[in-house]
């Protein structure tokens, strides 16, 4: 039976994944990008719908989403895919680029699925995968506001799979790893201060974006195909890390932070160094 999904950010990468692989299925895909929608719906004509949207702009969502939903005649599966990473100490980040950042990788995930909850509740079942960040596990120098913008979406995603599991819904925040992506290179954005005494710091930083860009492990449409296969579980985790090493490191920094709350932990239920 085929499907309606509404994708955000099918431009390039694992957005428009994402997209080919379910118009690949004979499924109706809108997706939201900012500019190419000629060629977009060239994918799949009559099947593939292009909405021209900057989530940034969150005032704009609830209308894109409210086209989406006549364009498909409803939704079924939601994606919220579009996102960026933002380099800089945390510092350094003025508060135009920290608001910039949460708004489209928190706020607009969060608009999109407040738009769109009326229309999945309809469907049978309904499902939001919430694409994250294996940054929202484990924390990189350097990349404090985009970790804590993935951090929260996932966490996002856990609340809001116990309020809509009695309406049939599930959701998933899909904690990835590094893809062959445009993330490293021409999406990469940087914090304009750039303040001396973290230059050793930044220097790594950018250094591992380039040596990594173009080269990383993991092949977005891999990844997309592992997406398509959470859509169709009658019971899909709430969270799932995707990726070459990406349960490895997730356990690693999950089993370090379950230590380190050991090693302030009393009997008595204060909180306290151990001993």
């Amino acid at each position: 039976m085929s499907r309606r999904w509404l994708i955000t950010g099918v431009s390039g990468g694992l957005g428009r994944a994402i997209a080919k692989g379910a118009l690949a299925r004979g499924d109706s895909v809108v997706g939201t990008l900012r500019s190419g929608a000629e060629e977009f719906e060239m994918l799949a004509p009559g099947r593939s719908h292009a909405v021209q949207l900057d989530v940034s702009r969150l005032g704009d969502i609830p209308a894109a989403v409210q086209t989406a939903a006549t364009r498909l005649g409803g939704i079924d599966v939601l994606v919220n895919n579009a996102g960026y990473c933002l380099a800089g100490a945390v510092e350094e980040i003025d508060d135009a680029e920290a608001n910039e950042i949460f708004a489209v990788n928190f706020f607009a995930p969060l608009a999109v699925m407040r738009a769109a909850l009326p229309y999945l509740r309809t469907a049978t079942p309904g499902r939001i995968i919430n694409i994250s960040s294996l940054a929202a596990v484990e924390s990189y120098p350097g990349l404090g506001l985009y970790c804590a913008s993935k951090a929260g979406l996932s966490a996002l995603s856990d609340t809001l799979a116990i309020e809509v599991q009695p309406f049939g819904i599930h959701v998933t925040a899909v904690e990835a790893g590094g893809m062959r992506t445009g993330f490293a290179g021409r999406s990469l954005r940087k914090a304009a201060e750039r303040l001396p005494i973290y230059e050793p710091m930044r220097s790594k930083v950018e250094d591992a974006f380039r040596a990594s860009d173009g080269r990383q492990a993991n092949d977005p449409e891999a990844i997309a195909d592992a997406v398509l296969e959470l859509s169709d579980l009658s019971l899909p985790p709430t969270r799932v890390v995707l990726g070459q090493a990406a349960l490895e490191r997730a356990e690693a920094a999950l089993g370090a932070r379950r230590e380190l709350y050991r090693s302030y932990a009393a009997t008595d239920g204060t909180a306290r160094p151990a001993g």
